[in-house]
């Protein structure tokens, strides 16, 4: 069992163990207070810890997810913010990333491989450079469903083509909810397919599987729960935490319905990883670059 001896190192440094389970914690949902409390240790020790992981993860989704041999995408966007909702932004901190933040994700629907994702706005700019990478990753024609987000439309055509099968699948809703239970989610009251390219298989029109991913986004970050405060304050932490959980749900994570992880099951690793794998990849890296792999600054989560 850990104890504050064991977690700290020769000058001051968390060692190899206690680095993954402080990691660990992070993508089952913990926040960075809890987690600090959890552990002993200090919130910026964990911020930087955070900072580094979520570089190291992004940059080793740039190196392997490539070339997918992918049959079905789905793709969603997933709502969150960041120091406050838009409606209560400071003008003072306009341009520093606060406000609404939308996580678009595009997933394989057979590996569950999360292809990829962007973090920030909703428009068209954003849509645009999410599908065009999306398309870069995939190495043969797919069947890809959305949703009725009409930025999808012009940024599909654009960067695939007629190479693709592509349909929308618009949701109808019920009147917005008040009262009691005016926190849950729009009653979805019908699904209305519609083909925009090539001949998409309908049975396979739907976009249940991204949509279920959005959910253990909500459960496996604390900062995606709602009605808490532990919601994020700075943009950069926000995006790392992204970037640590996406690594931990293709490379470490076993999912029930494929009895594997995500990469193995898409051929993009050939084994499952444990987050001591990928500390340990951290502090190779470490090692090469003679120190941490970001100057952060850590302030508020």
């Amino acid at each position: 069992m850990l104890d504050r001896s064991s977690i700290m190192g020769r000058m001051n440094k968390l060692n190899t163990e206690a680095r993954a389970a402080i990691l660990s914690s992070l993508v089952e949902g913990n926040s960075i207070a809890s987690t600090c409390r959890m552990f002993s240790v200090n919130k910026v020790t964990v911020l930087r810890l955070l900072a580094d992981a979520g570089t190291l993860a992004a940059n080793w989704h740039e190196l392997v997810v490539w070339d997918l041999q992918t049959k079905r995408v789905q793709v969603d966007e997933i709502w969150s913010f960041v120091n406050a909702k838009q409606k209560n932004v400071n003008p003072k901190n306009w341009g520093k990333g606060h406000g609404d933040t939308w996580t678009w994700v595009a997933m394989d629907a057979d590996s569950k491989l999360v292809i990829n994702w962007l973090v920030g706005g909703r428009d068209a700019s954003y849509g645009n450079a999410f599908v065009a990478d999306t398309a870069g990753r995939l190495a043969n024609r797919v069947q890809l469903t959305s949703d009725g987000w009409q930025v999808y439309r012009k940024a599909i055509q654009e960067a695939f083509g007629t190479n693709i099968d592509y349909a929308m699948l618009v949701k109808q809703y019920a009147n917005e909810r008040t009262g009691a239970v005016r926190y849950s989610p729009a009653e979805c009251i019908g699904a209305t397919p519609s083909i925009i390219v090539g001949s998409p298989d309908e049975k396979h029109i739907n976009t249940s599987f991204v949509e279920r991913q959005n959910l253990t986004m909500r459960m496996g970050m604390r900062r995606f729960t709602r009605l808490t405060n532990g919601f994020s304050k700075r943009a950069e932490n926000h995006k790392h935490a992204i970037s640590l959980h996406y690594f931990n749900y293709n490379f470490i994570r076993r999912h029930q319905t494929i009895k594997t992880t995500p990469a193995v099951m898409a051929g993009v690793a050939d084994r499952v990883w444990t987050m001591l794998d990928f500390v340990r990849l951290l502090e190779r890296e470490e090692k090469l670059l003679g120190g941490r792999l970001t100057d952060y600054k850590a302030s508020k989560p």
